[in-house]
């Protein structure tokens, strides 16, 4: 990896701490791609593993426990400038009390009136593989190393 790729890459990072949601993609049962909209990630490390909550009842859990294979997609866009980040990768469903806990946040009572225990609160696990980086009219692709 050049100098370059580790600048953009610390850059990328920055760019999706700042976001303020993500759009996640899985794939329903008959092949066709399917996007959602999410609050950003509970939790993240680096560009590799990002955290998300959700409903254990929803259809992406479903989809995503059917085929792992999904995207997330960040991006602002501004008056002028638009600037966006896919990433490819995987996602795991995780049911483990431990990661519940450390994704909870305050207010998520609301949605999950059992608390961390509730049967319809999970986490998702993006792990990212690659991704792509849009910004003044250029693309450039990107692998996410360990």
């Amino acid at each position: 990896m050049n100098e370059k790729t580790i600048i953009n890459l610390k850059k990328i990072e920055k760019f999706i701490s700042r976001q303020k949601s993500a759009l996640i993609g899985s794939i329903d049962g008959n092949g066709t791609p399917n996007i959602k909209a999410m609050l950003p990630p509970r939790k993240r490390e680096g560009l590799r593993v990002f955290y998300f909550s959700t409903n254990t009842s929803s259809n992406r859990v479903t989809q995503y426990k059917k085929n792992p294979h999904a995207c997330v997609y960040f991006y602002h866009k501004g008056l002028i400038k638009y600037e966006g980040v896919m990433l490819t990768g995987t996602m795991e469903v995780l049911e483990d009390e431990a990661i519940k806990k450390e994704c909870w946040q305050f207010g998520d009572k609301m949605f999950y009136p059992q608390g961390v225990s509730d049967p319809d609160y999970c986490v998702l696990q993006f792990t990212a593989q690659g991704g792509r980086y849009y910004c003044d009219l250029k693309t450039e692709s990107f692998l996410v190393e360990n």
